[in-house]
């Protein structure tokens, strides 16, 4: 049965626009070679870089056999949703589709997908946080993911007298607060960029693996029907005082720009950011960027974890041409292709070590070591899209200086109806 749909965010695109000629997309029709399309749908429109991957890999492919063809058809990332959204009601969605992990629950919920069913050999060869499982079942698995540290200036830690942490021995709470003061007192008006300007899954991404880090969470992971007691605990509660802090004592801003342009400029001391603005960062600054581990907020170091991933669609009937292909694509070779064009961190370690950025020796290896030792997946369930938007909103009230236990006990309270709403989601 095929439940209604949560966005993971409003794209403001109609999908009715967005599916022009795009029918019958999953159907596995024959082509004049005699050989079965299987269409693909890829969010990677504009993506230059990207596209020129799934564009060899599905060349390659395509030539490497005798009864398959993949066509692929990429959208804007702001569309595409919807478009996926329009095709599952309509019952053309395409037999193989990319999407973002977070997400993938709420589509095999809602019956858009099949589980994946590729050989383990594939699987476990992944980061954790590359593959996507739902039910007991893996139904996505994703060619890389991504990171976030916190990025300074060797010769500006050095002239505040502040201790350079490491993965062995992250900054605490106390260090990292006293260095924000420290790098104020020095000079810097606002010394922390954390990214406050963005908006959508940016917040959850960035900002709950603090909370987690304080030993609260968006969610009870061992029932998957309550954020009570977690998201609005005492833990929580002092994740929220501790995040307000930040901004009230003006140690971060959200007067900033999106990207990582500030800490470029040293208009900041310290960006937490990700890994898609480290090649750029390291051409700017050389040998004196440092890429650093986020600090021990009393839990140990969090960073969020799962970006894109592939599935198959439920539409799809010819889910083995389907599987064939993505067995053919998850070759260490393409992997670290991805990574360096993309600047992403490769799924398997083979692909790594042949990475030209994330191998031993390359600039942007911390984030390699981040992913293994501190990456946490949002949680697996089709409740996330509400869990997203909500504690965005509770976040940002936080930011803006509300109550700290009220803005957390009403998203609670939103959570939770959703999830009875929905009957637990399957959990029970």
């Amino acid at each position: 049965m095929k439940r209604t749909f949560i966005p993971l965010a409003a794209t403001g695109v109609a999908a009715a626009l967005v599916l022009t000629g795009c029918g019958q997309a999953g159907q596995g029709t024959t082509n004049a070679d005699g050989k079965t399309e299987l269409t693909m749908w890829t969010h990677s429109a504009g993506n230059p870089a990207e596209l020129e991957v799934y564009e060899r890999i599905i060349s390659d492919f395509n030539a490497s056999q005798d009864t398959y063809e993949v066509v692929h058809e990429s959208f804007p990332q702001g569309a595409y949703n919807d478009a996926i959204v329009a095709a599952a009601a309509s019952g053309d969605l395409p037999c193989l589709l990319d999407l973002d992990g977070p997400i993938m629950p709420n589509w095999a919920w809602a019956g858009y997908l099949q589980p994946l069913g590729l050989p383990t050999d594939i699987t476990d060869s992944l980061l954790p946080t590359a593959v996507g499982t739902w039910d007991g079942e893996i139904y996505s698995a994703g060619y890389w993911d991504a990171a976030l540290a916190i990025f300074a200036r060797q010769s500006v830690l050095d002239a505040n007298g502040i201790r350079i942490p490491t993965v062995a021995d992250p900054w605490t709470q106390d260090e990292f607060d006293a260095a924000l003061a420290t790098l104020k007192a020095g000079g810097y008006e606002t010394p922390l960029d954390i990214g406050a300007e963005d908006t959508g899954e940016w917040w959850p991404y960035a900002y709950s693996p603090m909370l987690q880090s304080f030993g609260g969470d968006l969610i009870d992971r061992d029932s998957m029907l309550t954020a009570d007691g977690v998201l609005n605990g005492p833990d929580a509660v002092a994740w929220g005082e501790w995040f307000q802090g930040l901004f009230a004592d003006g140690f971060a801003s959200n007067a900033g720009t999106v990207g990582n342009q500030e800490f470029i400029d040293d208009e900041v001391a310290l960006s937490y950011t990700g890994v898609w603005n480290g090649l750029t960062a390291a051409e700017e600054i050389g040998d004196d960027l440092l890429i650093l581990p986020p600090p021990d907020l009393g839990n140990g170091p969090k960073i969020g974890g799962g970006s894109w991933q592939w599935a198959i669609s439920s539409d799809c009937n010819d889910a083995d041409g389907a599987r064939e292909y993505l067995e053919f694509s998850f070759n260490d070779e393409y992997i670290t292709e991805f990574a360096d064009k993309q600047v992403v961190i490769p799924a398997t370690a083979a692909a790594a070590a042949a990475s030209e950025h994330f191998g031993e020796d390359g600039v942007l290896r911390p984030f390699v070591e981040f992913s293994q030792q501190y990456a946490v997946l949002r949680p697996e369930t089709p409740a996330y899209a509400v869990i997203s938007s909500t504690f965005e909103t509770a976040a940002k009230d936080i930011m803006n200086g509300a109550d700290v236990q009220q803005s957390l006990d009403a998203a609670v309270t939103e959570i939770d109806t959703n999830i009875a709403s929905n009957d637990g989601y399957g959990f029970e």
